[in-house]
């Protein structure tokens, strides 16, 4: 059984350890306007007074253990290059600092960049960082007689609501023949659902890990459906703000390949890693091995099928009326700079 701990810690530590499958061969959205990746390094750009301004969502975590060793600052400082780390609470906050030019890498899921595009934000999608199978899921307690999706007609469903579960929980009971109207949706947020979803005052809930890993570890719930046993993806990805790709675009890729080796990092010392990751928040271990069980952070390519995947959220969306506009989410997907960080 996991101990009580602080709740708004525990989502900490899923934000930090996960910045979160595809063909290696997509180039989608360059547009006219991009620059061909030549170089990680290149020895003729001119980096006069440039700041990288990298987005972090909380303390610690992989960007922590990247922060202590200065694996960026070193990185791009032999190019004379100067990094800030900028901190935020959600992928929204982001958006806005990277509308305003205050920011520019991101990680993200998958909700904020389609928000973004059809407010049309300039920006490039680089990488994936999450598959988005298990991640987002619908959970109901233990003993609850809730046994399929069709169950969940005229019960009280709890959701935070823009956010990727929002989107989960819509598509999965369209695709069991369930109307919105169906269910009575409560819309809470997180920290606020727990206490509900402890005490029965709602019947199932729509989130995202370390929830889901907080309950069914402690015992207090079970997966009645996620991205894997729905096929309905809630993937991350890495952003940049498009004018920064365009003028320095050797930068994206040597972002991309100082990132990368900071997750290998992650990959081949994970007791190392977990461990600390525990200890920064004060939680078990335990919880920090479910989360990257759900969660486990990869930086590829974006597959054409997880294009697809985005392109029907977006369209699910805009049915919903949460963007106003039809998107072509293909434009913002840009894979030549993870291609050249990962030869």
């Amino acid at each position: 059984m996991v101990k009580k701990y602080n709740l708004i810690a525990v989502l900490l530590v899923l934000i930090l350890v996960v910045a979160g499958c595809g063909s290696a061969n997509n180039n989608a959205g360059n547009g006219e306007d991009a620059k061909p990746v030549e170089s990680s390094s290149n020895p003729n750009a001119s980096y006069d007074d440039v700041t990288v301004k990298i987005g972090v969502q909380g303390k610690g975590g992989l960007f922590g253990k990247a922060q202590e060793q200065k694996w960026f600052e070193d990185a791009f400082g032999e190019l004379g290059v100067k990094v800030e780390w900028l901190e935020f609470q959600s992928g929204p906050p982001m958006i806005e600092a990277m509308t305003s030019n205050h920011l520019d890498f991101a990680g993200m899921g998958n909700m904020p960049p389609i928000s973004a595009q059809a407010a049309g934000i300039n920006f490039k999608i680089i990488s994936q960082l999450l598959d988005g199978k298990n991640n987002v899921a619908i959970i109901v307690p233990n003993d609850s007689p809730i046994k399929s999706i069709a169950d969940l007609k005229g019960k009280k469903v709890a959701v935070t609501k823009g956010s990727n579960a929002y989107n989960f929980l819509y598509q999965v009971l369209q695709k069991a023949g369930l109307d919105n109207s169906d269910i009575q949706e409560i819309q809470l947020q997180p920290d606020e659902t727990q206490p509900s979803f402890e005490s029965g005052k709602v019947d199932a809930w729509a989130v995202w890990d370390p929830y889901i890993t907080l309950n069914t570890l402690s015992g207090k719930g079970k997966v009645l459906a996620d991205g894997e046993s729905e096929g309905v993806l809630s993937p991350s990805f890495q952003l940049v703000r498009s004018d920064f790709a365009n003028d320095y675009p050797e930068l994206v890729t040597l972002y991309l390949k100082t990132f990368e080796q900071a997750r290998q990092w992650e990959a081949n010392n994970q007791e190392e890693a977990y461990q600390r990751y525990a200890d920064e928040r004060n939680i078990p271990i335990d919880l920090v091995k479910g989360i990257q069980s759900r969660a486990a952070m990869i930086n590829i390519p974006v597959s054409d099928e997880t294009i697809a995947s985005q392109q029907n959220t977006a369209n699910f969306q805009f049915e919903l009326g949460t963007i106003r506009k039809e998107i072509n989410v293909a434009d913002v997907f840009d894979n030549q700079y993870i291609e050249e960080a990962l030869k």
